[in-house]
């Protein structure tokens, strides 16, 4: 079961981190930076971002909304419907939330290994 998982985990951290690396080097020749100091930008604020969503999934709260109609208005909403979140709902928003925490982290950290201002050694 952890072997298929890590895979998973690792093919993830390869599309995420190579999606930010193009888009980061595309990004720094536009606005005449460097590679590296490019990627690494790019890692910081790709990972900082998941961190945020991480944080923001991790913190929803135990109500649900029912249905996909809302009745009312952005101010007032009268007889708005909500249940409870299952179970399932829960324990999806736990490991959502701790998968884009450690995605986030390993890409922080991505970023702080190719950063060429800091040297780690």
């Amino acid at each position: 079961m952890w072997i298929p998982a890590l895979r998973r985990f690792l093919l993830l951290v390869a599309v995420v981190g190579g999606g930010t690396v193009v888009a980061s080097i595309v990004l720094g020749l536009l606005l005449g930076a460097s590679l590296p100091r490019s990627i690494a930008l790019g890692y910081y604020l790709v990972g900082s971002f998941l961190l945020l969503a991480g944080f923001f999934f991790g913190n929803r709260g135990p109500v649900r909304p029912r249905g996909d109609a809302d009745t009312g208005g952005i101010f007032f909403r009268a007889g708005r419907r909500v249940r409870w979140a299952t179970r399932e709902e829960h324990e999806e928003a736990i490991n959502s939330s701790a998968l884009y925490v450690v995605l986030g982290l390993v890409l922080i950290f991505l970023g702080i290994a190719s950063d060429n201002r800091h040297s780690l050694f």
